[in-house]
């Protein structure tokens, strides 16, 4: 036999991956960010991902923190505050998920004025 014969069961994480999700969108919302259903999709995503990492302690590759200087300190604190749901993941996923969060601001104004 070779390597490991082992699957994870991902369902395992479905409702964490659920309730995060809500409470991102929720925090997003009280400090009116409205991602359309793109980001919203690509936003669940990475929010699975984190959930998922904050089991497996798979870490992230290393990243050039230069690449994120234009990302708004609003951003920035709010992708901190939801990383900091999980204890176990490295603070470097702050500036990941920022990415989404600064790209939904660009929304404000439209879903604001419900155009």
């Amino acid at each position: 036999m070779s390597g490991n014969n082992y699957s994870v069961d991902y369902s395992i994480y479905e409702f964490e991956c659920e309730e995060t999700y809500k409470k991102a969108i929720s925090l997003l919302k009280e400090n009116n960010i409205f991602p359309d259903a793109i980001q919203q999709q690509m936003l669940f995503t990475h929010l699975k991902a984190m959930v998922i990492r904050s089991y497996t302690k798979e870490s992230l590759p290393e990243i050039e923190v230069d690449m994120f200087e234009d990302i708004s300190p609003l951003s920035h604190q709010l992708s901190a505050d939801v990383v900091s749901w999980f204890p176990t993941l490295a603070y470097e996923e702050t500036y990941l998920l920022s990415v989404h969060f600064e790209v939904a601001k660009e929304n404000e104004l439209t879903c604001e004025l419900g155009a």
